[in-house]
């Protein structure tokens, strides 16, 4: 398939502590909690998945986050899910990594609205080549022939062309978006789904707004 599949991993951003002032019991269980989410799920978990976690108000869960910040532990984006954890200065890397913001939900079935509803961001394996990068949620059952889960994340290269076969990010005459594999006839385009029990989808204009290069499995 040529997909990247896997699990995304947090690097440093810490500028310059340390991290070598102490934090309370619950500071630190709250810590490990964020970095095992972000190792498992690609992501950092939303105040209220944390605050689901260990049983607090999201008022409470905003105080221990408030301590890390600024103990040197972690920074914040301002997004739901913009939690950037800070490793001690032994563990940095001098090579900022690439980022992709989520921008919303892409359908893996009938096409759905056009995404625009931003919810954090994930970061880009680094054997990716140079471009622009998105993500998207998938939504729908079409592509899981292709391994393409209802749940997923998957990582979009925006480019405006695709080769036949690719799975691409198409957006229909009537603005609605779709998950698909692309193949251009003489009458147009086939947008194959990756399942059997579902048809493909014919149109004779489209927009690709870029091909998927890497599924990642997410679990919220």
């Amino acid at each position: 398939m040529g997909f990247v599949l896997g699990r995304l991993e947090c690097e440093s951003v810490n500028s310059g502590n340390s991290m070598a002032r102490p934090l309370t019991k619950r500071q630190r269980e709250i810590y490990t909690s964020i970095r095992a989410f972000i190792d498992q799920e690609g992501y950092a978990p939303s105040v209220r998945q944390i605050g689901r976690i260990f049983d607090l108000r999201p008022a409470t869960v905003q105080q221990h986050l408030d301590a890390l910040e600024k103990k040197g532990y972690l920074s914040r984006t301002g997004t739901a899910n913009g939690l950037i954890l800070a490793d001690s200065l032994t563990h940095q890397t001098e090579e900022k990594r690439r980022t992709a913001v989520v921008i919303g939900t892409i359908a893996a079935g009938e096409p759905i609205l056009a995404f625009d509803d931003p919810s954090g961001f994930v970061y880009v394996p680094g054997n990716l080549p140079s471009g622009k990068y998105f993500a998207l949620r998938v939504a729908g059952s079409s592509m899981i022939d292709d391994h393409i889960l209802d749940g997923d994340l998957v990582i979009i290269r925006q480019q405006p062309t695709a080769d036949d076969g690719d799975v691409v990010v198409a957006i229909l005459e009537d603005e609605t978006a779709t998950l698909k594999r692309l193949y251009r006839d003489s009458e147009g385009f086939k947008l194959q789904p990756a399942n059997s029990a579902m048809d493909p989808i014919w149109v004779k204009k489209l927009r690709v707004r870029g091909k998927v290069v890497a599924v990642y499995r997410v679990r919220i």
